[in-house]
């Protein structure tokens, strides 16, 4: 009988906060997040452990954690077999893939990966920079940076750098010249951890979850009174793509309409709705979209 106790790797560094966040809005009570390596959370079936995520997918891939949470990136990078439980659409500054990018100072001569032949790339990402210039042909040297790699862009040919908003390049007038790959959090699990029915229907639920509290960041619910002479008016005017709920109210003559919406749609709707007769709106925000 396996243990009933799920070890969940939390990522060190800049996912961090980023997931703390996340589980706190997926229902998860954390202490100790920032100041321990164990903070606590109040599921005593799960037992976190933060670790950097460059090293979570081969923790996870040789069981010493039953899952845990790093980027596609440090997977690729280290070679891990593992299971993908699913994509979570979530970093550290936005929801939108991360890019490892081919960079060269501004003032260089280079133009495309092609004229860096012969030369030095500096790169937390080895392997998979190794991968890329391999697969076009072009022989040079890939060297592994400890950090602060943009400052070596003047020092060797080029970088390979992480990036989301691309602020940090342009700050340290560095131009991109190719992308060498896409990135996005993944939930991933021990493949024999997997296998296991405790642990794979915990693994399930977390991601349920998870993937419920980042569909309801971007969406926010709707109710409105509607005199039921208006109401097809009403409804034409709301997403058509959504059912909305019609109830019936006290005073027959109005009804209730509540419909779940993308919070970008909510400041175009809501003047529209008014100007057709609606009465009584209000939005609020939501924990868990679950589709």
């Amino acid at each position: 009988m396996s243990e009933k106790i799920l070890k969940l790797g939390i990522p060190k560094g800049s996912l961090e906060r980023a997931t703390y966040d996340l589980l706190g809005r997926a229902g998860f009570n954390i202490s100790g997040s920032g100041r321990s390596y164990f903070p606590s959370i109040d599921d005593e079936q799960i037992r976190l452990i933060t670790l950097r995520a460059q090293e979570m997918s081969r923790y996870v891939e040789d069981g010493v954690l039953d899952a845990g949470f790093t980027g596609y990136d440090w997977i690729m990078e280290n070679g891990s077999n593992v299971k993908e439980v699913c994509e979570l659409l979530y970093s550290k500054a936005t929801s939108k893939p991360a890019r490892w990018v081919l960079a060269v100072a501004n003032e260089s001569d280079i133009q495309k990966p092609e004229d860096l032949a012969g030369g030095i790339i500096a790169t937390e990402l080895v392997n998979v920079t190794q991968k890329y210039f391999r697969e076009k042909g072009i022989d040079l040297k890939v060297e592994f940076s400890w950090g602060a790699t943009e400052v070596k862009a003047r020092l060797v040919e080029a970088i390979v750098e992480l990036t989301e908003t691309g602020s940090s390049l342009i700050a340290n007038n560095l131009r991109v010249i190719d992308t060498v790959m896409t990135s996005t959090t993944r939930f991933i699990a021990n493949n024999n951890s997997w296998k296991d029915d405790f642990k794979r229907e915990k693994i399930e639920n977390i991601a349920i979850l998870l993937n419920a509290a980042i569909d309801a960041r971007t969406k926010v619910g709707m109710k409105m009174n509607v005199k039921r002479a208006d109401l097809d008016t009403i409804l034409k005017i709301l997403p058509a793509e959504k059912s909305p709920t019609v109830s019936d109210l006290a005073d027959s003559e109005y009804v209730a309409i509540e419909i779940i919406i993308g919070d970008s749609v909510e400041r175009q709707l809501i003047p529209q709705l008014k100007r057709a007769g609606a009465s009584g709106i209000f939005t609020y925000p939501l924990n868990k979209v679950i589709h």
